[in-house]
């Protein structure tokens, strides 16, 4: 008899480097047989089955074990970050944990990726996703419309630069509203940006 299993995305949450403690990992294969497997995706989550039955059990062993989890399919992922090398403070990990908190599992027309860097190198790698996020100094930048893969792969192009955190929340949270209200079905956000328009969408975020 088949087993019906639901898939979660889970990681260890906004940190140093994208890890898992050993509690953690055992706490995953807890609900795993031998020949089931984790999913190790690229924008660090691991996609995990759970029979059905053991859906509630399993998500609140996750949360006590620190786990992060979230729907998968067309929401907004989880935010994928850089190693914030040089400190929490000065690459700005708690404006990560918060954008992480306002966006991740949004329901979307389809699938969006964001993503955050803490300085102007870039390791996060902002403009090659849906929607980037570039800590300069004291304020950011954010990007949208990126693109990594296929023959029409695109760097994300400028919407605000030299925000402040509450400015880069409003202006994120305004791209998301108006895409999920405006967006087909399965169309990518880079499409979007190139229907709506790069400047209209500056414009809707100035204010």
């Amino acid at each position: 008899m088949t087993v019906e299993k639901q898939r979660f995305a889970v990681n260890g949450g906004i940190g140093f480097g994208s890890k898992l403690t050993g509690k953690q990992l055992l706490v995953l294969t807890s609900f795993m047989d031998e020949k089931d497997e984790l999913e190790l995706t690229t924008f660090q989550q691991l996609y995990i089955d759970i029979p059905q039955a053991k859906v509630d059990a399993a998500l609140t062993a996750f949360e006590d074990a620190g786990l992060s989890v979230y729907p998968v399919g067309n929401f907004v992922k989880s935010l994928r970050t850089c190693n914030f090398c040089k400190g929490s403070e000065q690459e700005g990990m708690p404006v990560a944990k918060e954008i992480n908190n306002r966006i991740a599992g949004r329901p979307m027309p389809f699938t969006v990726r964001a993503a955050y860097t803490g300085c102007a190198v870039g390791c996060g790698e902002p403009r090659t996703n849906d929607i980037g996020v570039m800590k300069i100094k004291e304020t950011y930048s954010l990007y949208a419309g990126g693109k990594a893969k296929g023959i029409d792969a695109q760097l994300g192009q400028i919407l605000i630069e030299g925000a402040s955190p509450d400015k880069l929340y409003m202006a994120i949270d305004r791209v998301l509203d108006l895409y999920a209200a405006q967006g087909k079905k399965r169309e990518p956000l880079s499409k979007f940006v190139d229907r709506y328009g790069i400047e209209a969408m500056r414009n809707l975020v100035a204010h």
